[in-house]
C-alpha cells in the first residue's frame, strides 16, 4: 500500500521585502554583435558553484548542499538527544483547528494565486530535507473521533522521521537534519546542485563538456521526459507522485526532484527553463557555449531573486532592513525553524484551479481527456468557458500543463484570488493530499468539486496540516512561546493573546454539548462570513460563500479550541500558534511568521556574495549584451508564456 501514494508534501513557503532603490526595469533584451570583455569572462569563470559551496570564502560550507540546517534556537528533544516531542495527536489537533469544513477564506489584501505558486517554486530552490525514510512515526487516526469527516483504511497517517545528520543524535550533539540543496536563491531548481544532473539537463551529448550546448534540453519547449535522451540513457531521479508511480516515463526532468508535484509548480519550472534558453538566443555567437550558459544561469538566478525580494515578499507585507551590501559575517544557511515551521503556508494552496477558455480553444477529443482527468468543464459565459481543475488532478500529472496551456494557467494564477494564510486548510491539503492509484491508471480517481472533497471518495488520508505539526516535533523545534522568544518576541500569556479574540471560553450554545464541547462537531461551524469590505455574506448563496469570504466567524473562538486542546499556552505547537496569530493590516502573515521569514530572507540576501544587487557581473552583462536581470514576473510570463497580465501578478486589481 505504501508504494501507491506519495509521502511528499506539496509546499513550503518564503517571504521578504524590497531592495531599497531597486525598481523594475522594463527593457528589451537585444544582443550585441561583439565578444565578451576580459572582466566579465573572469567573473563568469569564477561564479557560483552548483551546490553553493565556496560562496563564503572563509566559511565555504555555509549554505552548501548536503550540510545540516542551521538553528535559531537549540533543538528540543525530550531525551536531550533526538527523541520526538509529544503532544496531542496531530490529527486530533487538525480536526479541531485546521479543518476548514469546506469553507474557503481569501486574502484580506487581494493577493493572487501566484503567491502560493511562487512560494513553492522558491522553496524548492532553497531547502529540501533528506527524504530517506527515518524511523516510522505514524500519526494516529481515530475513526471514532466525533470530528472525523473522512475514512482512512490504513488506520494511520503515514509519517517517517527525517534521518539524523551523520554524527548527530547524542547528548553532546543532538539530532540535526540535512538540507540536500543549497540555501542560496540561485536557480538550483532549474539547474540542480550536481554536475551529473546538469550534464543531463543541458542539450548536447552526455559526458563531453566540449560538445555541450548553452541551452537546456527542452523538447517542444517543455521540460524533458526521462526517455528524451533515449531508453538506454538513465535520467536523473525525480520524485514520482500520484500516477507517476505507475508511469515514470510521463515524469518531467528538472533541476529539483519535486518538479512534478503539481502542475502549477511545473509551470514555474518551465517558464524559467524557457527563460534560460531565451537569454541564450540573445547572446552573440562569438561567445563560447559555456560562456553563454553561464550568462543565462547568472541572469536567471538574479531574476528569481529580483522577483522574490521586490514583488513576492512585499505582496506578503514583509519589509526587510535596507540592503547594505554583502556581509561575509552573515551565515545564509536555511534555519530549521524556517524550513520546518515558518515557511509552511499550506493554507494558501488552492483546492481548485479555474482557467478560462474560448470556444474552439480545445477539440472535442481534448475536452474528453479533461473530463477523464476529473476536470469539470463548465458552460461558457459571455463566450468563455471554465476548466474547473481539482488540484488533485495536477498531482503527478505534468503533461496537463501542455494540454491546458502554459499561458492560460499563468494568467489564471494572476487573476485568481489567493486563499488566506491562516490556521485552516482546504480539504485537498488536509484530507487527501495524495490518494491511492491503481496500476496502469492514467490519473487518480478525482472527487473534488469547488475545492471541496467528497468524503466518500477516498480511503487514504494524508493531512498536510497534521504532518506540519508532526514535522516540527520531529525536528525538535521549540514550542510556540519558546520559538517567539528565540526570535526576540515576547511570549504569550493567554490563548486570546495568540489569536487576538476576546474570549477563550466556549459559548452557552444549545448546538454545543456543554459537557464535552471539544468533541462536538458543531464547534467548527461557520455562523457568519464577511467579504473584503467587511460586508456580511448571505450564507445561503453558495457562490458567494465559496468565492467572497475573507473573514469567517465560527460558533466557537479559535482561542477556546486551542485552550481545550492544549490546556496551557506553553504547550502549543509552534506551527499551530504561528498560524493562529492575526495579521496586521496590509500583511499576509502574523508576528511570529513575519519574524522567521524576515530573518531568513535577510540572511539569504546579506550572506550571498552573488546576490543580484551586489553581483558585478550583472551590470556588465547589461552593458555588453543589453540583457537585464531586473524583470518582473509579469514580464517573464509575457516573454515565455505569451500572455499579458497585470504589471504586478501578485496582486489582483481592486476592481476585480
Amino acid at each position: 500500500m505504501a508504494g501507491k501514494f506519495s509521502r511528499r508534501a506539496v509546499l513550503g513557503f518564503v517571504a521578504l521585502g524590497s531592495i531599497a532603490g531597486a525598481v523594475p526595469v522594463f527593457a528589451e533584451t537585444t544582443g550585441s554583435g561583439g565578444g565578451i570583455s576580459d572582466e566579465l569572462a573572469n567573473l563568469l569563470a569564477n561564479g557560483r558553484s552548483l551546490d553553493g559551496r565556496g560562496n563564503n570564502l572563509a566559511h565555504p560550507d555555509w549554505g552548501a548542499a548536503g550540510t545540516p540546517f542551521a538553528r535559531m534556537a537549540d533543538p528540543v528533544y525530550p531525551d536531550g538527544k533526538g527523541s520526538m516531542l509529544g503532544g496531542p495527536p496531530a490529527r486530533f489537533v487538525s480536526n479541531r483547528v485546521i479543518d476548514g469544513v469546506g469553507i474557503h477564506l481569501f486574502s484580506e489584501n487581494n493577493a493572487s494565486e501566484w503567491v502560493w505558486v511562487w512560494g513553492q517554486f522558491v522553496d524548492h530552490g532553497i531547502d529540501m530535507r533528506d527524504t530517506t525514510p527515518g524511523e516510522n512515526a505514524p500519526i494516529p487516526f481515530d475513526p471514532n473521533d466525533p470530528l472525523e469527516r473522512f475514512v482512512n483504511d490504513l488506520g494511520i497517517i503515514d509519517f517517517h522521521r527525517s534521518p539524523a545528520a551523520p554524527g548527530t543524535g547524542s547528548s553532546s550533539t543532538p539530532r540535526q537534519q540535512i538540507n540536500q540543496i543549497s540555501s542560496f536563491l540561485d536557480g538550483s531548481q532549474i539547474y540542480g546542485v550536481s554536475p551529473v544532473r546538469l550534464d543531463w539537463l543541458r542539450a548536447g551529448p552526455l559526458g563531453d563538456p566540449s560538445q555541450k550546448s548553452a541551452k537546456l534540453l527542452l523538447p517542444n519547449d517543455f521540460l524533458p521526459h526521462p526517455t528524451d535522451r533515449g531508453a538506454l540513457i538513465a535520467a536523473p531521479l525525480m520524485e514520482l507522485d500520484g500516477p507517476l508511480a505507475q508511469r515514470p516515463d510521463l515524469a518531467r526532468v528538472a533541476g529539483d526532484v519535486r518538479a512534478n508535484e503539481n502542475m502549477p509548480l511545473t509551470l514555474a519550472q518551465t517558464l524559467f527553463a524557457r527563460e534560460h534558453n531565451r537569454i541564450v538566443d540573445q547572446l552573440p555567437t562569438s561567445l563560447t557555449e559555456d560562456q553563454k550558459f553561464d550568462v543565462a544561469r547568472r541572469v536567471v538566478g538574479a531574476e528569481i531573486q529580483f522577483i522574490t525580494y521586490n514583488e513576492f515578499l512585499p505582496a506578503l507585507g514583509i519589509q526587510l532592513p535596507q540592503y547594505q551590501g554583502y556581509d561575509p559575517a552573515v551565515d545564509p544557511t536555511v534555519r530549521n525553524e524556517f524550513a520546518a515551521v515558518g515557511y509552511r503556508m499550506h493554507a494558501m494552496v488552492h483546492g481548485e484551479l479555474d482557467p478560462q477558455f474560448n470556444p474552439g480553444d480545445y477539440t472535442e477529443e481534448e475536452l474528453e481527456i479533461f473530463t477523464g482527468d476529473g476536470i469539470d468543464i463548465q458552460p461558457a459565459k459571455a463566450g468563455q468557458g471554465t476548466l474547473a481543475i481539482p488540484l488533485t488532478a495536477t498531482f503527478g500529472n505534468p503533461d496537463l500543463l501542455g494540454q491546458v496551456g502554459i499561458g492560460r494557467m499563468a494568467k489564471e494564477f494572476a487573476e485568481g484570488k489567493q486563499y488566506r494564510n491562516d490556521e485552516q486548510m482546504s480539504d485537498t491539503m488536509r484530507a487527501v493530499l495524495f490518494q491511492k492509484t491503481e496500476p496502469g491508471s492514467r490519473a487518480p480517481s478525482l472527487c473534488t468539486k469547488d475545492g471541496v472533497v467528497s468524503a466518500d471518495c477516498f480511503s487514504v488520508v494524508m493531512d498536510l496540516g497534521a504532518i506540519d505539526v508532526q514535522r516540527a516535533r520531529d525536528h525538535g523545534i521549540p514550542r510556540y512561546n519558546d520559538l517567539r522568544t528565540a526570535y526576540g518576541l515576547a511570549p504569550r500569556t493567554a490563548f486570546t493573546d495568540i489569536t487576538g479574540e476576546n474570549t477563550d471560553e466556549f459559548p452557552d450554545d444549545s448546538q454545543i454539548n456543554s459537557g464535552d464541547p471539544i468533541n462536538d462537531p458543531h464547534i467548527m461551524d461557520f455562523v457568519q462570513l464577511l467579504d473584503i469590505d467587511n460586508n456580511v455574506i448571505d450564507m445561503s448563496n453558495a457562490i458567494a460563500v465559496q468565492q467572497q469570504g475573507v473573514t469567517g466567524i465560527r460558533r466557537t473562538t479559535l482561542a477556546a479550541r486551542l485552550r481545550a486542546v492544549y490546556g496551557s499556552v506553553d504547550n502549543v505547537d509552534a506551527f499551530i500558534g504561528m498560524t493562529s496569530e492575526p495579521h496586521p493590516i496590509g500583511k499576509e502573515v502574523g508576528e511570529l511568521q513575519e519574524a522567521i521569514l524576515r530573518d531568513q530572507f535577510t540572511r539569504m540576501r546579506d550572506g550571498d556574495r552573488f546576490f543580484f544587487a551586489n553581483d558585478p557581473a550583472l551590470p556588465l552583462i547589461q552593458q555588453e549584451f543589453g540583457i537585464t536581470s531586473q524583470q518582473s514576473l509579469a514580464q517573464i510570463i509575457a516573454l515565455n508564456g505569451g500572455v499579458q497580465t497585470q504589471a504586478n501578478v501578485f496582486r489582483i486589481p481592486a476592481s476585480q
